[in-house]
Parts: C-alpha cells; structure tokens; sequence
C-alpha cells in the first residue's frame, strides 16, 4: 500500500533545526545594580556582625538554652495544632457557605466575617479573659434547660486561649482558601461523578477536593508560615511560647538584642524547613498539570522553517 504524499509528510519528515548562536548582549545595568545590592548585603552583615552593642557570645550561649528550647516547643505546638483546626474548621465552614441551605450559608458568612474583620489580638484577650463573662463554662439544653456538662473557666489556661484564638481566627481564613479552590474545579467534574451515582460526601472528598488541592495548597503553605510568626502574640497572655520566654531572659540579664536575636534565628529557621515542605507539596500535588509543557517543548524542538527541512526514504 503506497502512502499519500501528506502522510509520507506529516510521518516520515524529520526536522533538521540549525543551531541559532544568537548571543545575549549584557545588561551593565544589571550588573551594577546586582552587584551594588550584593556590596550593600555584605555591609549590613559586617556592620551587625561587628556592633559593639551586640553580644554574640550571648547568642550562642542562649541558643541552645533549655528553657529557650522548651519555648520553640510551645511555639511548634501552637503552630500545629492551631493550624490543623484551622484547615478542618475552614473545611467545614466552606462546604456551608457552598450548600443550598440559606441558613447554613449566612451562619458560615457570619463566622468568617466577623473573625477576619477583629484583630486576632483582641481575640486571644476575649479568650483568655472569659471566665470574666461565663465563670463556669457549662454545655446543656439551651434557654434555661437543664445542664449536661460544666467546668471552671480556669481550665482556659494562656496556652489554651492561644489555641483558640489562633485556631477559630485561621478557620475563617482557610474557609476562603478552601471555597475558591473548590469552585476552582470544573463543575462537569462533579456532575459526571453525580451521573454515576457516588453520593455528595464521596463526589468532595475523591473527585473535588483532590483537584483543589493543587490550588488550595500554596496560600495554605503561606498561612502557616504565618501562623509561626503570628504565634509570638500569645506572648501578651504569657502563653510561654519562644518570644515570651525570651522577654523573660532578657528581662534578667538585660541582653535585650541578643535575646531578640536568638528567637529571630529560630523563626528563620522554622519558617525555611515550612517553606521546603511547601516546595515539595506543591510538586507532588502539581504533577500531571505540566505536562503539556514537555510535549509542547518536544514539538518545538522539532520544528523547523521549511527550507531546513530533508525528507527521508520512505
């Protein structure tokens, strides 16, 4: 069977692509400007490194301190916690703001609305602060009906006014992440998983939230970046978190910058190891979306102007 000349074409042509050695000129104001920000970075650290108000020794000595350490811990556990709650309220807050119920949407508009339109401050001091309101926190029938559960308001220690403060604040936020990257996804998705019968629950968890997550996860990764730095407001309530328990050292031996310095370097590093982890989450959960970007650079490798093409014997 002999072939056409379109096919024999389109088949067996085999493009021959001559090499451009086109040269990229210099940019001189690049360069100056690059090498102007490098000469100014290294004058700021020789000027930090060689302040004489700044007792490095001090850094090093405290460091590594135990009660230093055990702040970190605070300050790791109140990120965590903090966080995971704040994805699983946000979670639930931005399915209600999403379902056909008007009630369950303008209760979740409501919440979201006024925790993001306070100032978290004011949030961790209501918390702390609330046995002034209800001095016995008590769980039962509501108006006047009998009461099933009660405790002390002194439980709400600084560290769990933290929690709950950091946590109901950042659900409000990741219900908004969340609600984006769930409409971000296409309808047809779930209508064709409707067509076959997965129930609701099943079509959001395997089919929706999956695809979202590609879209929800760098604003979440950023939010918790955040939430390590935001984290040193609990020290207003004495949360003996690492910024608290820094005050009080410096609080004793007046190393006021060497202090403030060692917890700096610790916030640095905690968010760089959040960042690593951002990178890597987002590559895993980005994985089929690139594609077309290798194929199309595999035809533009074998694309050619008509007269660098030679064909081939069939």
């Amino acid at each position: 069977m002999v072939s056409s000349p379109a096919s024999r074409e389109a088949t067996l042509i085999q493009e021959e692509v001559i090499p451009l050695n086109a040269r990229k000129r210099p940019s001189w104001g690049r360069l100056a400007g690059g090498i102007a920000a490098l000469v100014f970075a290294v004058w700021v650290a020789y000027t930090l490194f060689m302040a004489p108000n700044i007792h490095w020794d001090i850094v090093v000595d405290f460091f590594l301190d135990g009660p230093v350490l055990e702040g970190l811990g605070v300050t790791i556990a109140l990120s965590v916690i903090s966080m995971v709650a704040g994805v699983l309220i946000g979670l639930l807050v931005a399915v209600m703001q999403l379902s056909p119920n008007k009630v369950m949407r303008y209760v979740a508009g409501a919440y979201s609305w006024f925790f993001r339109g306070t100032p978290l401050l004011v949030q961790l001091l209501f918390w702390f602060n609330l046995g002034i309101i209800f001095p016995r926190l008590e769980l039962g029938i509501p108006f006047g009906g009998p009461k099933l559960f009660g405790v002390e308001a002194s439980i709400i220690t600084p560290f769990i006014a933290g929690l709950l403060g950091l946590a109901i604040n950042e659900g409000a936020y990741m219900s908004q992440i969340i609600r984006a990257g769930i409409l971000a996804v296409d309808p047809g998705q779930r209508e064709a998983a409707e067509a076959m019968g997965m129930p609701r629950r099943n079509i959001m968890l395997r089919v929706v939230l999956p695809q979202a997550m590609r879209i929800i996860l760098p604003p979440t990764g950023n939010q918790f970046i955040s939430m390590l730095k935001t984290t040193s407001l609990v020290s207003i309530i004495a949360g003996a978190d690492l910024l608290t328990v820094v005050q009080r050292i410096y609080l004793g031996n007046f190393e006021v910058i060497s202090m403030l310095i060692v917890a700096s370097i610790w916030y640095l590093l905690l968010t760089t190891i959040a960042t690593i982890g951002q990178y890597f989450l987002e590559k895993r959960y980005s994985k089929g979306f690139d594609a077309s970007i290798t194929v199309k650079s595999k035809v533009i490798k074998n694309l050619a102007l008509p007269g660098q093409r030679k064909k081939t014997t069939p």
